[in-house]
């Protein structure tokens, strides 16, 4: 479908998933977020798509929440009002989830400011990497709020809960190079064009791969975040039990007999 605010492309199994809300900086509001919510349940549901490249049009890659909407949404001083904001923001938070729960692993190409939301956005994502120019915020306490789209109960599995607490306590902006240090992004590249040349050819690693292999890795990994080891690993077994009956999995075989590389279909 068409769409404001991104910009998609698919290559080779590959989608770019760009956003482009140029003259926000990339700033989150609720038409932007329940864009972006679409866009991964669409290309999650395409077959031709594997793996998704998430990056950015703009100078920033998100400048966080749209402040001015949210101000203007606003809370009307009653208990009702309170308890009803939430679900007022409910698209913001589909946003997030809909990224972490997209079957297709999603890499985040990061340039320029990550902020508050941003944050939010890439901690859902996969794997992250980041231009030389990326900085990034956890910023919601130098304005008076609690981060409430995930980051806090994402980003502890990504960096741990020492960096996570510093980030969220500090509200501080964290240049790339910090970022690479504590785990934030697995690489660091010297601008934008060299970074989504290697995000492109990250993604095109993982889509020769079995789609359906990496999907359901995908699944046992987010999933086994809040199991116990053995539960975690009766997934993954189950999952077999089914991958075991695919095409791809007889075409790795007779590939390697045959000593080409395998043709995966995702069936």
């Amino acid at each position: 479908m068409p769409y404001q605010n991104l910009e998609v492309q698919i290559e080779d199994h590959v989608a770019t998933l760009t956003l482009a809300r140029t003259e926000y900086m990339n700033a989150l509001s609720l038409a932007f977020a329940a864009e972006i919510t679409e866009a991964f349940r669409e290309l999650g549901e395409n077959d031709e798509v594997r793996v998704i490249v998430l990056a950015s049009k703009a100078k920033a890659f998100c400048a966080g929440l749209d402040l001015k909407e949210f101000a203007a949404i606003g809370l009307k001083g009653s208990a009702k009002s309170s308890l009803e904001f939430p679900e007022k923001l409910r698209t913001l938070f589909d946003c997030c989830d809909g990224i972490e729960a997209c079957p297709k692993p999603v890499i985040a190409a990061v340039n320029g400011l990550c902020i508050g939301g941003g944050l939010d956005i890439i901690s859902a994502c996969d794997i992250r990497l980041c231009s030389e120019d990326a900085s990034f915020s956890l910023r919601e306490a130098a304005i008076g709020l609690v981060a409430d789209m995930g980051v806090l109960q994402r980003l502890p599995h990504v960096i741990g809960q020492g960096f996570t607490r510093e980030m969220a306590f500090t509200a501080r902006f964290y240049k790339a190079r910090e970022a690479q240090r504590m785990g934030l992004v697995n690489a660091l590249y010297p601008d934008l064009p060299t970074m989504m040349e290697a995000a492109v050819k990250l993604a095109r690693e993982i889509a020769a791969n079995a789609p359906l292999a990496v999907q359901a890795t995908k699944e046992v990994l987010n999933v086994s975040r809040h199991l116990p080891v053995q539960d975690g690993m009766s997934l993954a077994k189950h999952k077999n039990m089914v991958l075991m009956l695919s095409q791809d999995l007889k075409e790795a075989f007779v590939s390697f007999m045959e000593k080409r590389k395998p043709d995966f279909k995702g069936k």
